[in-house]
């Protein structure tokens, strides 16, 4: 992705400001019809699910049947609107920005610039609608207080089951909200580092811009795991699964036909002077292409991991030591990627977009 957005001017005598003010504000304007149509979207998931669950045929009430009583447990039902919008609205913004950074059609029906602010846009909207998912739930933690606490308690116990990384230590919950919670707190500076770039470096900033492909999977990863509507096999989480597919195809095509040439790759550069970087690259799209290929095969055979009605279930594959593991590994790569890019631009290696 380039950048397209002038930084603002700085008055003689000043120094120009880290933070390009004027694209924010030029996109939290633009984020207002945007997030509204978010917020209609919720609202009909929301109607859908308190419909099925008035009428009993909800597939969470195979999971929680206590929670059959669509009135009280509203905010329960919020939360998980909020939840499947978010995922559409991360979905929707992934596919943008994979557009915007894939070499464009000789008569592209829509110019790169646009695309690119719509990505912006919606990304943003996507954060909103990531927090309201688990601030509803925290509403329902502390509507609900299972534990009888006073105010003070039970305000804080919310906080911690819903906020703090590794606070909810029950079910599958304690993997699955982990993951959610790292994909939240990631989406935050990933995505607003473009604001920042003309102080990390526009090369920094693309390079960190990238991950957010992990937050988009562990999105996905923590609704599939979590998502009652979607925790047994059926046709609803094969069509979430089936939804990743042009996710991975378009993702394949912007590291086969990226829109900078630096990015380019062909086998002749396994031979040259780029040795590890080449190789990377070469892996990079092999593995995008086996995924492809996964999804394939779940899309068609409907095997994707969900439970059986009525089987037991088995033992979680992945603990929650093993999520921090991997944590640990991500944030490790993301810190060396920014510091050795940001070296390099410190240096006057600055590559502007």
């Amino acid at each position: 992705m380039t950048d397209t957005t002038e930084p603002e001017r700085a008055r003689p005598g000043r120094r120009p400001s880290r933070i390009d003010g004027a694209a924010l504000r030029a996109d939290l304007r633009r984020v207002i019809p945007d997030s509204s149509a978010a917020l209609v979207v919720t609202l009909v998931i929301f109607f859908v699910v308190y419909v099925r669950i008035e009428a009993g045929t909800s597939m969470t009430l195979m999971v929680m049947p206590y929670l059959s009583d669509a009135r009280e447990y509203w905010l329960y039902w919020l939360c998980q609107a909020f939840g499947w919008s978010g995922l559409l609205w991360a979905w929707i913004t992934v596919m943008l920005g994979l557009l915007r950074s894939t070499a464009p059609l000789a008569r592209a029906p829509v110019p790169h610039a646009r695309i690119e602010r719509w990505h912006r846009v919606t990304s943003l909207t996507t954060i909103g609608l990531m927090f309201a998912h688990a601030f509803a739930f925290f509403l329902e933690l502390v509507r609900g207080n299972e534990e009888g606490l006073a105010w003070g308690g039970r305000l804080l116990s919310a906080f911690v089951d819903v906020f703090v990384p590794g606070g909810y230590a029950t079910g599958t919950g304690q993997v699955a909200i982990l993951i959610g919670l790292i994909a939240l707190y990631l989406a935050v500076p990933l995505s607003l580092a473009y604001y920042v770039r003309f102080w990390t470096g526009t090369r920094t900033w693309r390079a960190l811009h990238r991950f957010v492909i992990v937050v988009y999977a562990l999105s996905v990863w923590h609704t599939l795991l979590y998502g009652t509507n979607v925790w047994f096999d059926g046709w609803f989480r094969t069509v979430v699964w089936a939804l990743q597919l042009p996710v991975a195809l378009l993702l394949l095509a912007r590291l086969l036909a990226p829109l900078r040439a630096d990015e380019r790759f062909t086998l002749r550069d396994l031979g040259g002077g780029r040795g590890i970087r080449a190789f990377a690259r070469l892996g990079a799209r092999l593995a995008v292409a086996a995924t492809v290929v996964v999804l394939l095969v779940v899309t068609v055979t409907g095997r994707d991991g969900g439970r059986t009605p009525g089987a037991e279930g088995g033992e979680m594959l992945i603990g929650a030591d093993m999520v921090w593991g991997g944590f640990a590994v991500l944030l490790t790569v993301i810190g060396a990627v920014a510091l050795s890019l940001r070296g390099r631009e410190t240096r006057g290696e600055r590559v502007d977009g």
